[in-house]
């Protein structure tokens, strides 16, 4: 079929806590094969909490890859048998302290679809309530709040950098008409 990749051998290289990787051999449409290195992941999720007056929390945390801090929406994995729904929720209260009465679904991302099976799927959340923030004991992260306005700009002029962060900040603000 064209456009379509069949998988004829796959080996496992690493697996790890997060993700595993495969050693892929893939056979192209025109008969020959082709070698595909495969980062096999869970998937996330991405939450942007929105307040009444349409500013949002950010959570600033230090990336080791990059060795320095970001800003981005509150994410994190799905464990397994977890809906993405419940993960949502799980990780704006573990990471902001707050709940919500509205997840409004903004859909899902592939992050790197070259080489990654990870999908991140997105939400919204309104009707925030302060409960508490409870981190896991490996996660040291600061929480701002900032106009979802702001937010636009930092993104457009490449101050926020993280992907997730930039597509539900563009999606929340088209939604919201900011």
């Amino acid at each position: 079929m064209h456009l379509e990749e069949k998988t004829i051998e796959s080996e496992v290289i690493y697996e790890g806590k997060i993700f595993t990787i495969t050693h892929d051999t893939a056979l192209l449409e025109n008969g020959s094969t082709a070698v595909r290195d495969i980062l096999l992941h869970h998937g996330g999720v991405c939450v942007i909490p929105v307040t009444e007056e349409n500013e949002i929390f950010l959570v600033k945390q230090y990336r080791y890859p990059f060795h320095t801090v970001t800003s981005e929406v509150p994410a994190g994995k799905l464990e397994k048998g977890e809906s993405h729904l419940e993960c949502g929720k799980r990780e704006l209260m573990e990471e902001t302290g707050y709940i919500c009465d509205e997840m409004i679904y903004l859909g899902e991302m592939l992050p790197t679809p070259a080489y990654n099976s990870e999908i991140t799927y997105m939400y919204l959340a309104k009707g925030l309530k302060f409960s508490r923030q409870n981190l896991d004991e490996d996660e040291f992260l600061d929480v701002e709040k900032i106009p979802l306005a702001d937010a636009v700009k930092l993104v457009m002029d490449g101050v926020i950098r993280d992907g997730k962060t930039q597509i539900a900040v563009l999606k929340a603000a088209r939604l919201l008409n900011i």
